[in-house]
């Protein structure tokens, strides 16, 4: 394990360099498995910080260039401490952005409706293209954008939660 690997580490995750050294301990010094081990624990604050109360937050929109394609999003947060942070901040634009480009219709796959699933012939494809948790971040499409999500619970400390959005183009029907 070395100090290069914790930085590089640290600068993916941005978590502490104790986490990220434990992690890569843990590993015994593979790297991958580190960054796995971390995102496994994201995944475990956010399971034991899902039940929180989420009261503050933002609603922040992204307008493409030339103003023909915009989105509005609602992220909660616990406190309004960390809804002025710049890491949550940035969340915020980028899950608008990605609303934006990747034009979702649910957020996660728990509000696919169960009758519009079971008429579905590729159900997989079919959630990894319309829930937006499911997709591919745009600005890093190695994770999704509830991995994302897991990164900025896990720096935070707080529960988050995506909790609406909409898209509009200019021309665009409603559905």
């Amino acid at each position: 394990m070395s100090l290069t690997e914790i930085k590089k580490l640290r600068e993916m995750t941005s978590l502490g360099i104790n986490e990220c050294k434990k992690a890569l301990s843990e590993s015994e010094g593979d790297f991958d498995k580190a960054l796995t081990i971390l995102r496994n624990r994201g995944t475990q604050m956010l399971a034991k910080k899902s039940s929180r109360t989420t009261s503050e937050g933002l609603v922040d929109s992204y307008i493409h260039f030339g103003g023909n394609l915009g989105a509005l999003v609602e992220i909660n947060c616990e406190t309004d401490f960390v809804a002025r942070t710049e890491v949550f901040k940035k969340f915020v634009k980028d899950v608008a952005m990605q609303v934006a480009a990747a034009s979702p219709s649910y957020i996660s796959k728990d509000d696919v409706p169960q009758d519009l699933m079971k008429d579905l012939e590729d159900p997989d494809s079919f959630i990894k293209e319309s829930c937006l948790t499911e997709q591919s971040f745009i600005k890093n499409n190695k994770i999704s954008i509830g991995d994302y999500l897991k990164e900025i619970v896990s720096k935070s400390g707080e529960n988050i939660v995506i909790r609406r959005f909409v898209r509009f183009g200019v021309g665009e029907d409603e559905s």
